[in-house]
């Protein structure tokens, strides 16, 4: 590709102790990119993405954003910067409606700090643009409803559109699939197709049709090593990739 990636690490690792849990990790993700990470439960998925997003610090190696060192960033400031993550179990007050999300979330990106919890109060419409990206998410008509009256799926693609609304350039995205029944997955599956190409995507995904169906490129990543990264037909048919992770599973697909 010829532009600069959105994200790229270089040699990360991560241990405690004696356990080395990223390995010399190196991945990127450019612009109109998603690149989906996969691997077993417990090769390390979990930890690289906090090392990427700043809740935990690596031992060696850089992580660039924008093509800017961000070692020394907090996770706030990789936020500022358009760093955005939706967690695998959403992150969301139950009490508050989809549409204080919004403002609240926009408050929030402006670097008002603790005056947001007094303004999202005082205000009760949405911009244009957050109308337009609820709209997109397909959650404009549940505004004014409390979050805890959403469905599973109504609640991740809430926190899509709370990142979105925080002018986020890099979306990492948490097994967004995980809880979701046939049809909320389709249409989950659609919504991130329309986003792939407007935003650089991180996926992490344990659905293989999915992964297989949205990612341009897939990084797979087993006892904290990437062991495999390319396309898709290339991940597919890799042997080491077929015999360490998901055996006839891949072929399937």
């Amino acid at each position: 590709m010829s532009q600069a990636p959105i994200l790229e690490t270089v040699d990360i690792v991560k241990s405690f102790g004696a356990l080395m849990v990223t390995d010399r990790v190196s991945l990127s993700v450019y612009p109109g990119e998603m690149h989906a990470l996969i691997g077993p439960n417990g090769a390390g998925k979990s930890t690289l993405i906090n090392q990427i997003t700043g809740e935990l610090e690596v031992n060696s190696g850089s992580i660039f954003f924008d093509q800017q060192l961000i070692n020394p960033l907090s996770a706030a400031a990789r936020s500022r910067l358009g760093m955005s993550r939706a967690y695998q179990v959403p992150q969301l007050f139950g009490t508050m409606t989809v549409a204080g999300h919004m403002i609240m979330a926009q408050i929030a990106s402006k670097h008002q700090g603790f005056s947001m919890w007094k303004k999202s109060a005082d205000l009760h419409e949405l911009s244009s643009v957050q109308q337009d990206i609820l709209q997109q998410v397909g959650l404009l008509h549940l505004a004014s409803k409390p979050t805890a009256s959403l469905a599973h799926g109504e609640k991740r693609q809430l926190e899509l559109a709370i990142s979105l609304s925080c002018d986020a350039r890099l979306l990492i995205l948490d097994e967004p699939l995980a809880g979701l029944g046939p049809t909320e997955s389709e249409q989950m599956i659609e919504l991130l197709r329309r986003l792939k190409t407007r935003y650089g995507i991180l996926l992490v995904e344990h659905d293989m049709q999915a992964v297989f169906s949205l990612a341009d490129r897939i990084s797979v990543l087993v006892n904290g090593a990437v062991i495999a990264s390319g396309t898709v037909e290339q991940i597919k048919n890799d042997p080491l990739v077929k015999s360490a992770y998901l055996g006839d599973e891949l072929e399937a697909h």
